[in-house]
């Protein structure tokens, strides 16, 4: 499977091992990688498309980990992209996340791929966008994001998938303070993990405050309790998660989804594009010398990338 129409039939059969192979082109900008995603593009939108977010240490990994077990044992197909934080050493994704899911991938057959962030903003490694569609375009029925964590501008989860979870979990300190930095606006679905803590109704309480002094949406947040470590609350999460999706197919969301989505991945790809053809046109070497004048104060970083963008 060395080309685009040599790999396309196995991964529309389901193969995992066609599905990892062309993560991995994507990720590595590999020559049939663009060849690919051309001929995916009639086999998309059929998946359900779910996005976990929220400050590190929620439990964000065994909530994906049960919800997965659960829809598994339901007879659906998941796939799992777990988002980790690159390495500062090697360029490579750490692979908690994958080394937590590899029950549910062993026992249950689900597909869980970690990716490395790549310094990329937003919570999300440059190329999930394209790995969604993979997954999707290999028909698996659910396809579940963990994102690294959310802060004030990491919130373009919102914008790659159909339903978002934000979890929290009580205990943390300032909840309030917590739920501000970024993450009211993103979230359909709220869910409070490790719900057998203390300060669960706290939590909540907050977060009723916080919805009654934002703006009106059109669908409001419900709150779910959820105990990852032990699959409580997952039942009722699948509920939630099946109320909104309902709701998205009556009232024109998933359009709206899908036009979010498409002005998140125009505007990467063309910042990334960009970027390269003017990195390859000044070169290493006029690279180089322009951040030397920046860092000596001979040339200010606005001028520096005017410079770089001029034809």
């Amino acid at each position: 499977m060395r080309t685009a129409a040599e790999l396309l039939p196995a991964l529309l059969e389901g193969s995992h091992r066609a599905a990892a192979r062309a993560i991995s082109w994507m990720e590595n900008g590999h020559p049939e990688a663009r060849p690919l995603m051309a001929r995916l593009g009639p086999r998309l939108g059929r998946a359900t498309v779910v996005g976990f977010t929220g400050a590190p240490g929620a439990g964000k990994s065994t909530l994906t980990d049960q919800l997965a077990r659960r829809l598994l044992k339901g007879g659906r197909r998941v796939g799992i992209l777990a988002v980790d934080p690159t390495s500062p050493f090697s360029g490579g994704a750490l692979l908690g996340d994958r080394i937590r899911m590899g029950a549910v991938t062993a026992e249950g057959g689900a597909f869980v791929r970690s990716m490395a962030t790549r310094g990329a903003l937003g919570g999300l490694a440059r190329a999930t966008q394209d790995a969604i569609d993979v997954l999707d375009a290999a028909g698996f029925d659910w396809i579940l994001v963990e994102t690294v964590g959310v802060g004030q501008d990491e919130v373009d989860v919102v914008s790659c998938v159909q339903s978002c979870c934000v979890v929290l979990v009580p205990g943390m300190g300032d909840e309030i303070q917590a739920i501000k930095a970024g993450i009211m606006e993103v979230a359909d679905i709220f869910v409070i993990n490790k719900a057998d803590r203390d300060g669960v109704e706290a939590v909540e309480q907050e977060l009723q405050v916080m919805k009654s002094l934002a703006p009106p949406r059109p669908w409001d947040p419900p709150a779910v309790r959820t105990v990852g470590a032990l699959g409580q609350g997952v039942e009722e999460l699948e509920e939630a998660l099946g109320r909104h999706g309902a709701w998205l197919r009556t009232q024109g969301g998933l359009e709206r989804k899908a036009l979010e989505r498409a002005r998140l991945r125009f505007r990467s790809l063309l910042a990334e594009e960009s970027a390269r053809r003017a990195l390859a046109r000044i070169g290493p070497e006029g690279t180089e010398a322009l951040c030397r004048d920046i860092a000596a104060g001979r040339l200010d970083p606005y001028e520096a990338v005017a410079r770089s963008l001029a034809p």
